[in-house]
């Protein structure tokens, strides 16, 4: 199943998370994941597709729209969760900054995707998502 929480279009690397991930305080002002013991250490999320599911802190929305704002956060974001959240640091990107980041949520069974594949979020079209060839 794919539900459009967010309208948009994107195209970019896909990044799927290994482990959830908190904004606040999982991520730099570069858009690269700085937590200590996420296994995703050293990756950067800008401009990616990214496959997620974020792990708390109500901070993260404003962590993430300035992400947005800056750049330096992701083009698309794929949730495997609902997560108000991630959400809403988007729709305030979006509202604010006119930074639009399209986000889904995607059931495991819609989305196997390797890492890195080009992808295409078109929320306008049908499928939603699907792999650049």
């Amino acid at each position: 199943m794919i539900d459009v929480l967010l309208d948009g279009v994107a195209i970019g690397p896909l990044l799927r998370l290994r482990a959830p991930l908190s904004f606040w305080g999982g991520v730099d002002e570069s858009g690269t994941v700085v937590d200590l013991h996420h296994p995703d250490r050293g990756r950067n999320l800008s401009n990616s597709i990214l496959v997620m599911t974020g792990r708390g802190s109500s901070s993260s929305s404003s962590v993430l729209a300035e992400l947005i704002r800056s750049g330096a956060g992701p083009a698309a974001i794929i949730l495997g969760s609902r997560d108000a959240i991630i959400v809403t640091g988007a729709l305030v990107a979006a509202e604010l900054y006119k930074h639009t980041v399209p986000v889904l949520f995607v059931s495991d069974d819609e989305a196997p995707f390797e890492d890195g594949k080009n992808v295409i979020v078109d929320t306008a079209h049908q499928p939603a998502l699907r792999v650049l060839r």
